[in-house]
């Protein structure tokens, strides 16, 4: 269920729902969640009862049975306050795409309603020490036996692995096949065998935690296995295209509280007698950052709009996601410049979007990688044809 797409009033609603608790709850608490690490429990907790959780998950479970659409909305105002709980919004979103498309009405009863109130944490759990752009090469096993399966390996820089109560494994049922013997486990992470590494030290959105999980023997029962045997691979690539465009959401409001920081700085500094925003040099820095955001989201609003519809959208994902982090990365670092030395100084907003901005250029597919996705796509249909 999806609303209609014509809707502007709803999807203008949406926007300031996520825009009045960003402002009112999340920037208040940035800085200090930034500081100590802190994983954002009471926000997430806030976030499952406002609903922020399952944008587009059918309303039976707790969803709110929207689109991509409203889904890039909801990250970017969230991404405005603090781009570690846009992250866990994201997060969430995938893992009830994944319920709800591939999920048994039992896997979808039991699991989706506490994850989208916000009372189970999740984790996506894909990348190893030699899997991370190359999913194909995970070494994370599961072998099958007479009632289930026992799962052995590890994950390295896994979201929410220090504090995650559910996994979502991918890992090799039959290793001879390559990415078509990989499926798919929703594993209790408090379960026998399981074991986390410490907490990552992050350059930058450091209130959503990363660690390792280590798999010793994990035994999981037969209906532990979220779609076919052998599918995960496919399963996990089919929900791509919209996590890159959360992300480049993502990195679209962070830009723009950078963009929101410069400008009311440079009404307030005075430097020669006179607020620095008068002078043209800068004037034409905040054009820029305004032109540049503009643009990252509506090749962002482009994509989702894609995917609601049915239609191709890989290279529309990929060039949203590339796109906007690349601006995200160059336009912070521009609202750095005009904060000048202090925009340096820990502390200032400024400093921390720089920091927070980085990562969008490397997860959910580097940049690297969504170039080549772009090239092959255009090889593939030309450059008029394909999205």
């Amino acid at each position: 269920m999806h609303a209609p797409l014509q809707d502007t009033a709803l999807y203008q609603q949406i926007r300031d729902t996520a825009r009045r608790f960003a402002d009112e709850v999340v920037r208040p608490a940035a800085a200090e969640l930034d500081r100590d690490s802190t994983f954002p429990a009471e926000i997430y907790r806030q976030m499952g009862e406002l609903g922020l959780f399952g944008i587009t998950a059918d309303p039976e479970h707790g969803g709110a049975g929207l689109d991509s659409y409203a889904y890039a909305l909801v990250m970017e105002e969230l991404s405005r306050g603090y781009a570690s709980v846009a992250d866990q919004c994201g997060l969430v979103e995938l893992i009830g795409t994944l319920l709800t498309r591939y999920g048994t009405a039992g896997q979808r009863a039991r699991h989706l309603p506490d994850i989208l109130l916000g009372k189970t944490r999740v984790a996506y759990c894909l990348t190893e020490a030699e899997a991370g752009s190359d999913l194909s090469n995970v070494r994370t096993t599961a072998r099958e036996t007479a009632g289930g399966y026992v799962i052995d390996g590890g994950k390295l820089w896994i979201h929410n692995a220090p504090v995650a109560d559910l996994g979502f494994v991918l890992a090799s049922t039959d290793p001879a096949a390559g990415h078509r013997g990989m499926s798919i486990f929703i594993v209790d992470l408090n379960a026998p065998g399981v074991s986390r590494g410490p907490k990552e030290h992050k350059m930058g959105q450091r209130a959503s935690q990363v660690g390792a999980l280590n798999f010793d023997g994990v035994t999981v029962p037969r209906d532990a296995l979220l779609g076919p045997q052998g599918r995960g691979f496919h399963i996990m690539m089919s929900v791509l295209e919209k996590g890159r465009v959360g992300i480049g959401a993502l990195a679209v409001g962070i830009a723009q509280a950078g963009l929101d920081a410069a400008l009311a700085y440079a009404r307030e500094r005075r430097q020669f007698g006179k607020p620095i925003l008068e002078n043209q040099g800068l004037q034409w820095m905040l054009a820029d950052m305004a032109k540049d955001i503009a643009a990252a989201r509506a090749l962002v609003e482009r994509a989702a709009l894609l995917i609601d519809h049915g239609a191709p959208a890989t290279s529309a994902a990929s060039i949203a996601k590339c796109f906007a982090s690349d601006m995200a990365v160059a336009q912070t670092a521009n609202a750095v410049q005009i904060f000048g030395g202090s925009g340096y100084i820990q502390g200032f907003e400024v400093e921390r979007l720089y920091r927070d901005a980085k990562i969008t250029q490397i997860y959910e597919g580097t940049n690297q990688i969504q170039r080549t996705i772009i090239a092959r796509e255009l090889i593939k249909h030309g450059a008029g044809g394909g999205a």
